[in-house]
């Protein structure tokens, strides 16, 4: 496989592992960056790291409820070793474990979320389905319901969307105006924001973007929502944003990424940065 590469792609391959270990290591359940992990190692032949990270996968699956996308991947290390005792015995506990859940009159791990966002929507009954949902709601549960700032600091806080703003600029997150202002300290907005979206973080400033890629998505809608398409795996894009649950930033990004977006939290200031250099 190595042999296969350029020393450009080799390099690159070697870049990228190294972010997502340090990313992985900190936040070992983050499995959309084991996922990253894994295909570079197989892209570079190193088998070994591959089947360490399958099982990093599985594991990460086990402890976010999803018991049946954790067996996929562990009966996908025992199609090439087949008596694998790590394997074995997780997938014995997760037998355990799957019939122990049958047993209580509870919704299923995995479509429980779906199911309560469903109901968390309908219950809403005011939003129309055309309304934009930039995360201003969930926001403001972790910061004003969780008692970090008042709903009066909140509310002169978030950044109003307005058409007729000068075209070309960027703006500025919400958590970058809270630090500002000084209100919520920056790296307590980060942290606040992993822990709750429990996506990976990324320094923007010392990933190689690439910056044809992101040019391929409209300006106006990076600038907009300050969100950066910085690299492609497979067929991922990954995008780094300091707002993780604005769904109309995904939408819009959505029709020209012809893949799956993995989001990453990343600073505001290396967001910005990372725009104007791309949006020159």
């Amino acid at each position: 496989m190595v042999g296969s590469l350029t020393a450009s792609e080799e390099a690159q391959l070697l870049q990228t592992i190294e972010m997502f270990e340090v990313i992985t290591q900190s936040q070992p359940h983050d499995y959309q960056s084991l996922e990253i992990l894994k295909e570079a190692y197989f892209k570079l032949g190193r088998q070994k790291d591959v089947v360490n990270t399958s099982k990093q996968i599985a594991q990460a699956y086990v402890q976010l409820g999803q018991l049946s996308s954790a067996i996929l991947e562990y009966e996908t290390i025992l199609q090439r070793y087949p008596d694998d005792p790590d394997v074995l015995g997780a997938l014995s506990e997760i037998e355990s474990k799957a019939t122990s859940l049958n047993t209580l009159p509870t919704m299923d791990a995995e479509a429980s979320p779906k199911a309560a966002a469903g109901k968390g929507r309908a219950r809403a009954g005011g939003k129309g389905a055309d309304e934009i949902d930039d995360g201003q709601q969930a926001m403001h549960k972790i910061f004003v319901e969780g008692k970090i700032i008042s709903s009066a600091d909140f509310d002169s806080c978030w950044p109003v969307q307005n058409s007729s703003e000068e075209a070309g600029s960027i703006a500025e997150p919400f958590i970058q105006i809270l630090a500002d202002r000084q209100l919520v300290p920056l790296d307590q907005s980060l942290k606040l924001l992993c822990d709750k979206s429990r996506l990976g973080y990324l320094l923007l400033e010392r990933y190689d973007i690439d910056m044809e890629l992101a040019r391929t998505f409209a300006r106006d809608v990076c600038q907009r929502w300050c969100v950066v398409p910085f690299d492609r795996m497979s067929k991922s894009v990954l995008v780094a944003t300091a707002n993780p649950f604005n769904k109309q930033a995904t939408r819009e990004l959505e029709s020209a990424a012809h893949g799956r977006l993995l989001w990453y939290i990343a600073p505001p200031a290396d967001l910005i940065k990372v725009l104007r250099k791309i949006f020159r």
